[in-house]
């Protein structure tokens, strides 16, 4: 019933989801004061969610870009799901825009910085579908010639909250001891981070998969972009999900 809560919530938490509702209200209100208020007030969501600047400063404040010490070595590289998908028709699966997240865990394990690859990552849809995230991640490892020794996976997760529930399980079970590389996405560190360490796991982050140039701006920042809008959709589920979790600690 929580996945399912919070796979709704996500839906109110999108600024063109505001915009739209705001549109609506216009459309079916006979006030003019309210229409043209409802209607000023959803370009103001648009104008203000679609501004690359403004998300920019956001991003620099929030994403976790600290690396870990240079010759550092770790027992494992727990890589959380969310950077591979079910691939259309008959295809299982394919990598999307955060395969960044596979990319640096192969970097840490080919430069021997960490001696296994835990991949952490079930299904989180609604929707059911035999597609496993880690199933399909442990194929492409296996595809590029890492040993079996070196793979660990859990499927069973559908959220970071389960990602460090069952990481800890298999870590322990496996006899495989602390601190832990944590590799996530730099917007989604700041949360997964809580999230483990309240799981009582040593982990160190390794942020990758920077969306934004944090702290360049660029003379095109200024102008509206829809891809910006899918991006403030990211950060503010981040943003809600910390404090969520800063209220229930």
């Amino acid at each position: 019933m929580f996945h399912l809560l919070s796979k709704l919530l996500l839906i109110f938490i999108q600024p063109l989801t505001w915009a739209l509702l705001l549109i609506l209200v216009a459309l079916l209100s006979n006030k003019t004061k309210v229409r043209r208020t409802s209607l000023i007030c959803s370009l103001l969501v648009l104008l203000v969610f679609s501004n690359g600047f403004l998300l920019n400063k956001l991003a620099t404040s929030w994403d976790i870009t600290s690396q870990p010490p240079a010759g550092a070595k770790y027992s494992c590289a727990i890589v959380l799901g969310g950077f591979s998908s079910k691939g259309p028709g008959n295809q299982y699966g394919h990598f999307n825009a955060s395969a960044d997240r596979f990319i640096q865990a192969m970097i840490l394990w080919k430069q021997q910085k960490v001696e296994k690859i835990l991949i952490s990552g079930g299904n989180g849809e609604l929707t059911k579908s035999s597609f496993l995230e880690g199933e399909f991640v442990v194929n492409q490892l296996k595809n590029l010639q890492v040993p079996d020794s070196v793979i660990l996976m859990e499927s069973k997760s559908k959220n970071t909250f389960e990602n460090a529930l069952y990481s800890k399980q298999l870590l322990k079970e496996k006899n495989c001891k602390g601190p832990y590389l944590l590799v996530t996405s730099a917007f989604h560190m700041r949360r997964a981070l809580r999230t483990f360490k309240k799981a009582e796991l040593d982990v160190v982050p390794y942020p990758c998969d920077f969306k934004l140039n944090t702290g360049n701006v660029q003379a095109d920042d200024f102008l509206p972009k829809a891809d910006v809008l899918m991006l403030w959709n990211m950060y503010i589920k981040e943003i809600i999900g910390v404090l969520v979790y800063d209220l229930r600690s």
